[in-house]
């Protein structure tokens, strides 16, 4: 898997690109949610057990044992905690990327991917406008959601953290995009 890291403005640090798909699943409402952020521990689990081959076929292509990948997908489990090679291996046979957007927000960073295969046209910069078009408006309705009945929950706070994530998503693929336009 590839990195680009590019200054994120008008947010301050560092910002992480992905050369994969979304992990859109980890936009979800979900218990595995900290403050709105997901623990990365829980995205491994979740990434594993989610696998559509199921638990055991996903440890036959890791060359591991199944009992060994679940003890290492089980957050309660003091042993047999998952590498960083596993995390890789796993997001690149499952392609569910929760782990790298957990780890992404936790620190701060966004994720995106980064289209090398798509030509940068005027038609897929307006594609590129209208998502960031949605996604302003996602978390408006958000923020609108949240402060409807007077008060503002942690779950309210989720939702948002959610929505600007994946607002920032859309703003930095059409900024990469235009980039890959620009004149050399």
């Amino acid at each position: 898997m590839r990195f680009i890291a590019t200054p994120c403005q008008p947010f301050s640090g560092l910002l992480i690109v992905c050369n994969e798909v979304y992990a859109k699943k980890l936009i979800k409402e979900s218990s595995d949610f900290r403050d709105g952020k997901m623990n990365v521990q829980d995205a491994f689990y979740h990434t594993v057990h989610d696998y559509k081959g199921g638990t055991a076929e996903l440890a036959g292509r890791l060359d591991m044992s199944q009992a060994i990948l679940l003890n290492k997908a089980d957050p309660n489990k003091e042993h047999n905690k998952p590498l960083l090679k596993d995390a890789d291996r796993v997001m690149g046979l499952t392609a569910d990327y929760r782990i790298l957007h957990a780890l992404a927000e936790n620190h701060g960073h966004v994720c995106f991917k980064v289209d090398r295969d798509t030509h940068a046209s005027d038609l897929a910069i307006l594609e590129l406008v209208t998502k960031v078009w949605q996604s302003n408006g996602d978390v408006g309705t958000a923020v609108h959601n949240a402060l409807a009945d007077g008060r503002v929950d942690h779950k309210e706070i989720a939702q948002v953290r959610q929505a600007i994530y994946r607002t920032q998503q859309s703003l930095n693929e059409m900024l990469m995009r235009l980039e890959g336009m620009a004149e050399k």
